[in-house]
């Protein structure tokens, strides 16, 4: 039984404009990290998959229904996008934790797991408290955040996106 001619459009219309944003974010992400060589080969195929897709719909102006379905895929592609990123978790981050439960365990256990630990002093409503600073992969983001909570559950934690890292513990670490 052969697929409607219709349906097989707004398929290829739907599936390309997901993979058309989804390359999208990826190239920016990596663009943002430095990484330009990655961002550069990903382009390429993003903006093929572009006017692939574009051209399927801008052929059939006639039929609002592959308008629709472009749209779709653009939101579709956008949610993909955002899961690939989070699953290939490329880079860098600075976490700052200002600890609670001033008990000096977290420090100390993150340290045991190999984590490189600036603390500092610091005073904020409820008294003192310690600053840690903590460089990490972006991969280990859920792990790291599992053993602060589980040191320290009332733990305030920034995360911050880190583009390039040079000397200390964490050069150190990655010559490993």
């Amino acid at each position: 039984m052969p697929f409607d001619p219709v349906i097989l459009t707004y398929l290829a219309i739907f599936f390309a404009k997901i993979a058309h944003v989804s390359l999208g974010t990826i190239r920016i992400i990596y663009l943002t990290r430095g990484n330009s060589m990655q961002a550069a080969i990903i382009g390429f195929f993003e903006v093929l998959i572009y006017l692939a897709a574009l051209g399927l719909v801008l052929t059939n102006l006639d039929q609002w229904t592959h308008i629709l379905v472009y749209g779709l895929g653009f939101a579709a592609g956008n949610l993909v996008g955002s899961r690939i990123e989070e699953m290939i978790a490329v880079g860098y981050v600075h976490v700052h934790i200002v600890t609670l439960n001033n008990c000096g365990t977290l420090e100390q256990t993150l340290r045991d797991k190999g984590y490189g630990v600036t603390t500092m002093p610091c005073y904020g409503r409820e008294g003192a408290h310690n600053s840690l600073q903590v460089l990490l992969k972006r991969k280990e983001l859920p792990s790291f955040l599992k053993v602060v909570d589980k040191c320290d559950p009332r733990a305030v934690i920034s995360i911050f996106d880190t583009r390039k890292i040079m000397g200390g513990y964490f050069s150190r670490m990655k010559a490993k």
